[in-house]
């Protein structure tokens, strides 16, 4: 794909996702049907009109491309040409009236997110990214933090809904991070968190059991903002869909790996 046609998506689809974002506030302003995937896991109408919306309107930027979205996948990756889609990721929060919402999308194409957006509706700010282009945040760039002490450094992280089976490996890491850090925050919406990396208010993220549509297009942000992201283990560079991920400044990842590998 030529330089000008991703630069003719990317102004779509931040044209888009804006639109989506007042389906998200609509919702927001109103009582909300909700259902549960699982005991702690929540889907609300707005998830399926956001994500129903978001489908019609990127087939018809892009013709021929194939989709990974939350509420309706019925595959794990994604294939040679597909947008990835969390269309509301926070629903707890939104369920419960807190504003850390995202709706994050990414272009995938063949083995890279190439074109990435992060809009969070009830904040009012659009983060986006475009492989080698920088990423911004309502069209300003944007930039990760350059703290490299780990006293002074705002970590945040996520539990995953299955929190049961995580429980014992969560709290030490906790453990390992809480008193190294000047603080540890859990929104509660990963694709917000690693937005938050990748514009310096956070120098860094780590959560593990995140689906492609958590991290796709957060990836790409952090990455084009001048930080890191790898796996806890810093030998193996993040993949789509991988069991754990460290997005940070690039200061702190060696010693943020350490701790909540526990070496």
């Amino acid at each position: 794909m030529r330089d000008d046609e991703i630069i003719r998506l990317q102004t779509g689809l931040e044209l888009i996702a804006a639109r989506s974002g007042a389906i998200v506030a609509e919702g927001a302003g109103r009582a909300r049907k909700v259902t549960h995937k699982g005991r702690i896991d929540l889907v609300t109408e707005t998830d399926f009109a956001v994500e129903e919306m978001l489908k019609r309107e990127l087939a018809a930027l892009l013709p021929g491309s194939d989709f990974l979205a939350e509420e309706t996948a019925s595959a794990t990756e994604p294939g040679e040409l597909t947008w990835i889609i969390d269309p509301v990721d926070g629903t707890t929060n939104f369920a419960n009236g807190l504003p850390f919402v995202a709706t994050s999308i990414a272009l995938w194409q063949r083995n890279r997110v190439v074109l990435g957006v992060i809009n969070l509706p009830l904040l009012g700010e659009l983060f986006a990214a475009r492989a080698g282009g920088g990423a911004r945040l309502n069209g300003k760039p944007v930039s990760v933090s350059a703290e490299g002490a780990m006293e002074q450094s705002l970590i945040a992280t996520g539990f995953p809904y299955a929190i049961d089976e995580h429980l014992d490996p969560i709290l030490d890491r906790l453990r390992a991070v809480l008193p190294r850090v000047q603080g540890v925050r859990r929104v509660g919406a990963a694709a917000l968190d690693l937005a938050y990396v990748a514009c310096g208010r956070y120098e860094g993220f780590y959560e593990s059991a995140l689906k492609p549509w958590d991290t796709a297009a957060g990836w790409l942000l952090v990455r084009e903002a001048g930080g890191r992201v790898t796996e806890y283990d810093t030998r193996k560079d993040y993949a789509l869909g991988a069991g754990t991920i460290l997005a940070t400044n690039g200061a702190v990842h060696d010693e943020m790996s350490r701790l909540i590998c526990g070496d």
